[in-house]
């Protein structure tokens, strides 16, 4: 499994030039068994991220390009009606895939946003009162741009607490940007990308990162991480105990694709800004990111 998970990298190196801490990071909430929130400026490769892991996992992709217009059926699927038949017939919706990209979610209205709040936690969906089971593994993968705020319908509490992480692929760097430049004929494009692991696979490999061990004391020290965020003054609003349960899971599956069958302090303090900010409401119009440093530095170290 070893060779798989480092096969795995190695196929998304191919087509994300300079971007290995992204990578990881999105390999640790497929693996966690949860969904990524990538919130970054157009064009820096977040679509492409998301059709290399699904063709690389030899999954289904679909893609979801979110509108104001765009209706909850729309994403979840809808019944018709079969003349031949003489009843309704069930229509699949995008969602029905093993890697959904939401792109632009935040575009999408607060109802048809609402469409993926079963999905994300239950891995069904309900259509006129008949729950559907999605195909598995099942991830999502949303994004929005952090800058453009004109259209848009900011993601409520309820749904940014259904990622596991969020995270921002960021500009590559001078030379890495000179090289996708040079090579701009040589790029491998998805469509050339080899499977390299099984959805079978995928699904064992979440079972193993779940059987990483978290010593009581590390799970102590979450818990004052979590703890700290609801009584801190500069924080309207801490982490739900979803969010608790979240930071477990990230820091086993980080733990395992780092090479050990035990997690480490460091796992989650690498890991906090990415599982715990977007939980967080700060106060006073500050910043999530800075509280949460000061909270690292303040809670004790196992």
């Amino acid at each position: 499994m070893r060779e798989k998970i480092d096969a795995l990298t190695q196929n998304l190196a191919l087509t994300i030039v300079g971007k290995p801490e992204a990578i990881r990071l999105v390999l640790v909430a497929l693996l966690g068994g949860g969904h990524a929130l990538l919130e970054d400026v157009p064009g820096v490769g977040k679509t492409l991220l998301a059709k290399s892991l699904a063709r690389s996992i030899d999954g289904k992709f679909q893609r979801l390009q979110c509108t104001p217009d765009l209706l909850p059926t729309d994403i979840t699927g809808v019944n018709i009606w079969n003349p031949k038949s003489g009843e309704f017939s069930f229509l699949p919706g995008p969602i029905f895939a093993n890697v959904l990209l939401a792109d632009e979610i935040n575009r999408a209205t607060p109802r048809t946003q609402s469409a993926l709040l079963e999905v994300m936690e239950e891995q069904q969906v309900t259509v006129d009162g008949v729950s559907r089971a999605v195909p598995t593994p099942f991830f999502a993968i949303a994004t929005q741009n952090p800058i453009e705020y004109q259209g848009t319908f900011p993601l409520p509490e309820a749904q940014m607490d259904r990622f596991m992480l969020c995270l921002s692929l960021g500009y590559p760097s001078q030379a890495e940007e000179l090289q996708m430049l040079q090579s701009v004929d040589k790029n491998i494009k998805v469509a050339d990308l080899q499977p390299c692991i099984t959805l079978a696979e995928v699904q064992e490999l979440r079972q193993i990162c779940a059987q990483v061990r978290v010593e009581s004391s590390l799970q102590q020290y979450i818990l004052e991480l979590v703890r700290a965020t609801r009584q801190d003054e500069e924080i309207s609003l801490g982490v739900s105990p979803r969010g608790t349960m979240a930071l477990q899971r990230a820091t086993q599956a980080l733990a395992f694709l780092l090479g050990r069958d035990y997690a480490i302090p460091d796992d989650v303090k690498f890991l906090a800004p990415y599982v715990l900010c977007h939980r967080l409401i700060p106060a006073g119009g500050r910043r999530a990111t800075t509280v949460l440093e000061r909270l690292l530095r303040a809670v004790p170290i196992p």
